[in-house]
């Protein structure tokens, strides 16, 4: 029997406080911005946790909070994940 499932990812600019992605793309032509994401250790495969979105951004990468700025986050893209 068929179990129906659902796949939802967004931009990490558009998820909400708590929720969770895994990084399934990173797009952006910007050099200062793919070094930024290097450095955060920010790659495809990587668990994100939203904590505030205003009034500034605040994500957590291995238990490490980070705080982006808006032009970052909407080059990173997420699958949504339940817990």
């Amino acid at each position: 029997m068929f179990t129906p499932f659902s796949i939802t990812g967004c931009s990490l600019e558009l998820m909400k406080p708590g929720e969770k992605g895994i990084v399934t793309v990173c797009k952006t032509q910007d050099q200062i911005i793919r070094k930024k994401l290097i450095s955060f250790g920010i790659k495809t495969g990587t668990s994100i946790m939203v904590e505030q979105q205003f009034p500034a951004l605040v994500i957590t990468v291995s238990n490490i909070p980070i705080t982006l700025d808006r032009e970052t986050a909407r080059a990173i893209y997420v699958r949504l994940v339940q817990d």
